[in-house]
């Protein structure tokens, strides 16, 4: 009887500590979570579509299925996750930035322009307007992220004594000696190398996300609002439809990214730049390089997301999210 007490007073203890805590806070959390959990889940797919978009040589001529294979031959299962440690670390802040933000954006947008409505119009503005504030935030840590990821050993093996030994060069070791080399190479300016491409991507592709995602629940009807599948699924067209209007400028940012590790690789100054020459030196297909398995990634990860997000906004305890905020009147 007495450790039933016990338990009963943690959990209403528990509960008091996650009703105190403010809903920004909340937000925060669930979306931190839901953006680490959707990320791992998804990585070996993001590893394999960087690997095939920077053109990395060996890599950007074989296809999805042999580039898994190969990779798995020269670096095993972890290679599959190289780069994912940094990849989480900017997930988390980045995922409850932007759900967060887009939670108070949508709210600020509703109350001080109510000519505007309450329509799906208000989650686009609220969702691309969240995307470049994550992004400006946390963009170093998905620069330090792709350059690891870009990285693909070639074992050489010698023999001596019987012995038959594995080596290895890589340019960088880890997170942090990313950064003190970038840093070195060319200051603050170096670690935003892509933003802009970036910034003209995330904006449209955030917001059509939440938008679609949003307008989606809404034709859900009430009974079945809380289904995980139902969720998954508008999640999944979610991600899928905002993705392919959006990609180009990703291969783009990438390869902006990469272009101090590539031999003789080409200098983008500029988005225009970096499309125009893409478009004349490695053809207009480059432009989709690993779009099919950014789609075999972006389904599960924009659907896993959103529903893990929502969950964990349950968990939490959070309001249900309202048309408007009330405002006190006097």
């Amino acid at each position: 009887m007495g450790s039933s007490s016990t338990l009963k007073r943690n959990v209403e203890t528990e509960i008091s500590l996650i009703d105190s805590l403010p809903v920004y806070v909340k937000e925060l959390i669930a979306g931190g979570a839901a953006g680490a959990f959707a990320k791992t889940t998804i990585a070996p797919l993001e590893r394999i579509k960087i690997l095939l978009q920077t053109r990395t040589e060996g890599f950007h001529s074989i296809g999805v299925y042999q580039s898994m294979k190969k990779l798995l031959k020269h670096e095993g299962v972890f290679g599959f996750y190289k780069g994912n440690g940094a990849s989480v670390i900017r997930i988390v802040p980045y995922a409850a930035l932007h759900f967060m933000t887009y939670e108070q954006y949508r709210c600020w947008i509703l109350n001080n322009c109510p000519a505007m409505g309450t329509g799906p119009v208000v989650d686009l503005l609220a969702g691309s307007a969240a995307g470049g504030t994550a992004v400006l935030f946390t963009y170093p840590l998905d620069l330090a992220r792709t350059k690891l990821a870009y990285q693909v050993t070639s074992p050489k093996e010698s023999i001596g004594h019987g012995l038959r030994s594995i080596h290895s060069q890589t340019d960088y070791c880890g997170l942090k000696h990313v950064f003190k080399s970038v840093y070195r190479e060319g200051g603050m300016r170096a670690l935003y190398r892509g933003v802009g491409p970036t910034l003209v991507g995330i904006l449209p592709y955030a917001g059509l996300k939440f938008y679609i995602y949003e307008e989606l629940k809404r034709r859900v009807p009430e009974e079945h609002q809380n289904s995980v599948m139902l969720r998954l699924s508008c999640g999944a067209l979610a991600g899928l439809f905002g993705q392919t209007f959006t990609y180009p400028l990703d291969v783009v940012r990438r390869q902006m990214q990469v272009r101090s590790l590539q031999q003789g690789g080409p200098g983008y100054r500029n988005t225009m730049e970096g499309f125009t020459t893409i478009i004349r030196n490695q053809g207009w297909g480059q432009l989709f390089a690993g779009l099919s398995i950014n789609y075999m990634k972006i389904v599960p990860s924009v659907a896993i997301g959103f529903t893990a997000y929502d969950m964990m906004k349950s968990w939490l305890r959070v309001p249900p999210r309202q048309k408007s905020r009330s405002v006190p009147t006097a």
